[in-house]
């Protein structure tokens, strides 16, 4: 962006911009398995605890989380193309780390006040990264909608696993 906060759009040589692509691949795909290390049997734990009736079953999260992280990862190589690795770009992988923290606190630890809280944050950030990306490429915050949406509805179904739990 220049000083009068306009997007300035910048050249990045095409091969180079393929290997972007896969980097913003790559760190979804890290973020997801980093939420998937040393937890195993997330299955088995979340048919195992009292949930709400609207609960969708656990084979539904594998490929719903697929098709999110392909599009939060193109969502993101849009934003590098047009204005490079900045600030909306930092919220970005911040929503990542706080995305990957999740599974961890939820099924590795069974803390689920504090998975709440994390997806909170998660969700402010998501919505942040989304307003920013609309100031920058319209095709990328809408390819977080999405995401933002599911991630309002884990977040219901984490308080309602959380209350129904304790």
């Amino acid at each position: 962006m220049n000083r009068h906060g306009m997007v300035v759009p910048r050249t990045t040589p095409q091969p180079h911009r393929w290997w972007a692509l896969a980097g913003f691949l790559a760190a979804v795909i890290v973020a997801g398995g980093i939420g998937g290390l040393g937890v195993a049997g997330t299955a088995a734990t979340y048919n195992d605890l009292r949930q709400p009736a609207w609960a969708p079953p656990s084979w539904l999260f594998g490929p719903v989380w697929t098709i999110l992280y392909a599009m939060i990862a193109l969502a993101g190589w849009l934003v590098w193309q047009r204005i490079g690795f900045t600030g909306p770009l930092w919220l970005y992988t911040g929503q990542l780390i706080l995305n990957a923290i999740w599974t961890p606190l939820f099924f590795g630890a069974g803390q689920y006040g504090l998975a709440f809280a994390d997806i909170a944050v998660l969700w402010l950030l998501i919505l942040a990264t989304t307003a920013m990306f609309w100031r920058v490429r319209r095709i990328a915050a809408v390819l977080l909608l999405p995401y933002l949406a599911w991630v309002t509805f884990a977040a219901a179904l984490n308080l309602a696993v959380w209350q129904l739990n304790t």
